[in-house]
């Protein structure tokens, strides 16, 4: 089996089938010559993980990185496709561990797809009604409290069901994510399926939750079995996956075909003898070992060495450089080396970083990383002894910035830059929410320790629900028209252990006050929280009506007509033009 390492160019999680690529590129000259209908077309190239974007002729390509496992290699080969096919001239990070590239012409997206499966990396079957990124703990492995490495079984997971009879056309898409502890830094609570590592008596196995979800009618995932031993568990993913696919009850609203919603309705009990009873048929008296499907890969053995002491020293820098080692840096399991966080502007890699991204893998660790839920990228295997190395070089390629886990690190989905169904300038916001929050008092702990997430709708991509304040975008009604605007949500969490869904506040507030909101209800925490409560604490004990009245005074009904003073918040974040709500349809359920 393939390993990631330099002396390897295909480390492939997944199969990589070169006449799948052929195909497409022979299909869509066929689509461009109008020889395809164009829905149909559409469920065609989404398997392959290309998303029509909201600009005429332009294309969403997701790339999977299955539980957010990346080489040097692979690195390189997204700085190339950055570089040579992305107009933007970079990469997205997502909240799913994928790398999305926008605005790419429908012609280039098979040469794309060439260099990427060069270096073992895949688009198949990352949209679509389809079993989709198999996300995971960017600590795998290295975790000092994980019972075991869930990484092989993640791997032997992505595998199985990629191409599966069973996951080409569910009524909906199912996210699947694999937690390394009970810390749960996957966050399997809010997804379709979710395993978390468990032995029982000697055994290995997975606690296995089903039902969760973001967006409409967001649900925490109920739990289908305490315990799942490794060799069953593919095995009753698929009976899952099998009820779910003939539930034809969901497909008849596909606005309402998630499996949580069939959940929510017959109960986890009810849910369970489905699962039960189709565990019963012909199909499941197989073996399903996992095995020959394991993803093997001995980091370790590729570790570099432990040198008897750092090249260099802090210098002038010393105050900059602790700060990032509180912030940025945590211990693993093996001994001398440490795990460090890059933080991603939200969650941005131009194509030039993205090779020296690479480099630095290579010289300060094992030519690999990891991608976070935060939109964040992960390097583990650092000698204690390199870390002041390692910051200076990411210093110099601008990815020193400390505070990673920390409300200054902001997570925001594209919204209307790209997005078909986004409703506000996301990312616009997020770069305002950031600065902004660079401006609060870095030495209060409490305050540090809040997370601020972001979504252009209300559909999630940026988990706004799931944050200690979360918004997503709006379209509001000013005296003039409309306003582009943010609902808030607050005391989400996922605290190990004590996942939360956030409570939303009934005030709409327009795109462009939403900084100094945010600011406020900062202050109105800080000013009347007891000793060491945090925000959720606080939140919980004072009620959400108590902090509404912040908000309310600020709200869009109290946007005056358009004139010279009010002109600026009839405009969006990044934008300049008036906002107009234009909302495409949405290519997730076709």
């Amino acid at each position: 089996m393939a390993k990631p390492n330099d002396n390897n160019d295909s480390s492939s999680v997944i199969e990589i089938r070169t006449e799948e690529i052929q195909d497409f590129d022979a299909q869509v000259k066929k689509f461009k010559e109008g020889k395809w209908d164009e829905i149909a077309f559409q469920a065609f190239r989404l398997k392959q993980g290309v998303y029509g974007q909201r600009q005429p002729d332009a294309q969403m390509v997701r790339v999977k990185a299955p539980f957010g496992g990346l080489s040097a290699i692979q690195l390189e080969a997204l700085g190339e496709v950055a570089e040579k096919y992305a107009p933007l001239g970079k990469g997205h990070v997502t909240t799913r561990e994928n790398i999305q590239y926008h605005h790419v012409p429908i012609q280039d997206t098979p040469k794309l797809m060439e260099i990427l499966g060069d270096a073992g990396l895949s688009t198949r079957e990352a949209c679509g009604n389809t079993v989709r990124n198999v996300t995971g703990c960017p600590l795998a492995g290295v975790c000092e409290k994980e019972p075991f490495d869930v990484t092989p079984y993640a791997g032997a997971y992505a595998r199985y069901f990629l191409r599966h009879q069973f996951t080409q056309a569910l009524p909906r898409k199912i996210k699947t994510a694999f937690s390394g502890c009970e810390s749960d830094c996957a966050i399997t609570s809010i997804h379709d399926i979710g395993f978390l590592p468990v032995i029982k008596n000697g055994e290995h196995g997975f606690k296995m939750v089903v039902g969760g979800g973001t967006s409409i009618m967001p649900k925490l995932a109920p739990t289908l079995y305490e315990f799942v031993d490794l060799n069953n568990y593919l095995k009753i993913t698929e009976a899952v996956l099998r009820i779910f696919h003939r539930s034809d009850e969901l497909r008849k609203n596909r606005m309402k075909a998630r499996i949580k919603f069939l959940i929510a309705r017959i109960g986890i009990d009810e849910f369970r003898e489905m699962v039960e009873e189709e565990l019963q048929k012909e199909w499941a008296q197989k073996s399903f070992d996992p095995t020959s499907l394991l993803f093997i890969d001995d980091e370790e053995a590729d570790a570099p060495k432990i040198p008897n002491e750092s090249t260099q020293s802090p210098n002038g820098d010393a105050s900059q450089f602790e700060r990032w080692l509180s912030t940025n840096v945590q211990t693993q399991k093996q001994s001398e080396y440490m795990v460090v966080t890059v933080k991603l502007p939200l969650g941005d890699i131009n194509s030039k970083q993205f090779y020296q991204l690479a480099d630095l893998t290579r010289k300060y660790s094992n030519a690999r990383c990891r991608l976070s839920h935060q939109q964040n990228l992960v390097i583990r295997w650092v000698p204690t002894t390199k870390l002041y190395d390692l910051w200076l070089e990411l210093k110099n390629i601008g990815f020193a910035e400390s505070e990673a886990h920390r409300i200054t690190d902001v997570v925001s989905c594209p919204g209307t830059d790209s997005c078909k169904l986004g409703i506000t300038s996301s990312m616009g916001l997020g770069r305002a929410v950031t600065e902004k929050l660079k401006e609060i008092d870095s030495g209060d702990a409490l305050v540090n320790k809040m997370h601020v997430k972001m979504s252009g709708c209300p559909n999630g991509c940026g988990q706004h629900h799931i944050a200690d304040i979360g918004m997503h975008g709006a379209a509001g009604r000013g005296a003039s028209g409309q306003i582009p605007a943010y609902e808030f949500f607050v005391a989400g969490s996922y605290a190990p252990g004590n996942p939360q869904l956030g409570q939303r506040l009934k005030t709409k507030i327009p795109a462009k006050l939403v900084p100094e909101m945010l600011e406020k209800i900062i202050d109105f925490y800080k000013e009347n929280r007891n000793d060491e409560e945090e925000f959720g604490a606080f939140v919980s004990r004072v009620g959400v009506s108590t902090l509404e009245p912040i908000l309310q005074q600020s709200s869009v009904k109290e946007v005056g007509e358009l004139n010279r003073e009010t002109i600026d918040t009839y405009i969006d974040w990044d934008k300049t033009i008036i906002y107009k709500l234009e909302r495409g349809e949405g290519e997730c359920a076709i």
